[in-house]
């Protein structure tokens, strides 16, 4: 490529070739590498930081069944720090015991990042249609975050938004185990640095969807360098969490044994947008809660 032709285009695929040579180093999850001694003695430390740090409020835990596998389905916030991954694996594993088997499902790159060696110690595995069903399939509470890096990144401005994407394989997932649905609500993530766009045209110009499942290539403004490079970690803003677990929905006790996805979707969502929109409204301040 001629660099005096096109210097933009150039730039871009030079940054996408950077990518690439990325991608085989990233480490997938694995269910093994969870670890309830570790996670005995980290559990304390780990409160303390995220308590100080996020201030997380915690509300609803006991919609968790107390045995028996069941799917807990969050919107997703924070960029590949999320803040609501850590506090909600510290917060389920302190109300249900090191020892039940609680796993969380996220993209590869969020097992690279500069938390993955706890959050692996913790249960996080990668989002893969296997690891889901394995988990839900042996017993376990499992955890997933539908909208993925598309509503992670998404901009600051619409924080108090449910964005799934319209992705519905959580629900065939349930279905298939017959598994109770319990939503997770949180807001605060969104605050923990200033989110501008998500960079999709960006991230199909350089093929990310085909390289490394990647549907944006986002901008944000974070500490404590500013402008932060893609998927780069960065300091988060010190945004109060407020995590909410709403009440199990069995889906065909609901909808019957063949339900409409779509509407049960929507319902879902719009669930879920509710109480968002509530916890939203009793935000005073951003960042401070």
């Amino acid at each position: 490529m001629d660099l005096r032709r096109n210097p933009a285009t150039a730039a871009l695929g030079l940054v996408g070739d950077q990518l690439k040579r990325f991608t085989p180093k990233l480490r997938h999850g694995d269910v093994d590498d969870r670890d309830p001694d570790a996670i005995r003695e980290l559990l304390p430390v780990l409160w303390l930081f995220v308590s100080a740090w996020f201030r997380p409020d915690v509300q609803g835990l006991n919609h968790i069944p107390a045995s028996g596998p069941a799917l807990i389905v969050g919107n997703h916030t924070g960029g590949i720090m999320s803040p609501e991954v850590l506090i909600s694996q510290l917060a389920i594993t302190t109300y249900c015991g090191e020892d039940r088997p609680f796993y969380q499902l996220a993209h590869r790159m969020v097992l690279n990042s500069p938390l993955a060696p706890i959050l692996r110690k913790f249960g996080t595995v990668e989002a893969d249609p296997d690891n889901g069903h394995n988990v839900l399939a042996s017993g376990g509470l499992l955890q997933v975050f539908p909208g993925g890096d598309y509503e992670v990144f998404r901009p600051t401005s619409q924080s108090a938004l449910v964005d799934f994407g319209g992705r519905k394989g959580f629900l065939r997932l349930a279905l298939k185990h017959d598994v109770p649905i319990i939503p997770q609500v949180t807001i605060g993530g969104q605050e923990t640095a200033l989110f501008l766009s998500r960079g999709e045209k960006l991230a199909e110009f350089l093929h990310l969807d085909k390289t490394m499942r990647l549907k944006v290539l986002p901008i944000m403004l974070a500490a404590p360098f500013g402008v932060t490079l893609p998927y780069a970690p960065f300091l988060p803003l010190p945004s109060k969490i407020v995590l909410r677990y709403l009440e199990p929905v069995n889906l065909r006790e609901k909808y019957g044994d063949d339900p409409d996805l779509d509407q049960v979707y929507d319902d879902l969502i719009g669930t879920m947008q509710d109480v968002l929109t509530s916890l939203q409204a009793e935000r005073k301040l951003p960042v401070i809660g």
